[in-house]
């Protein structure tokens, strides 16, 4: 199977997406446990709960994305040690 993306491509949404889950799990835990940080204002969301649930599906969305990318640099990775030179 060949790579659909560059490298770089691979690498870099492998790395975007690992910061993204990271940082959206944490405001998603927020949000869900009501911190007063996210819903303590008059202009922030009332149901906390409700605004987690999308972000939780935006992480679910990245985690995606990981999936993909980490395949794609995986392919690469095993295109790279085969050789400068390969029959397709």
């Amino acid at each position: 199977m060949k790579p659909v993306v560059s490298a770089l491509n691979a690498w870099s949404c492998v790395v975007v997406s690992v910061f993204a889950i990271v940082i959206l799990s944490v405001i998603g835990g927020l949000f869900k446990s009501n911190h007063h940080s996210m819903v303590g204002t008059s202009k922030d969301p009332e149901n906390g709960p409700a605004v987690a649930g999308s972000v939780f599906a935006a992480v679910i969305v990245y985690a995606v994305f990981l999936v993909f990318c980490g395949f794609q640099a995986f392919l690469h990775n095993r295109q790279s040690k085969r050789g400068a030179i390969s029959l397709n």
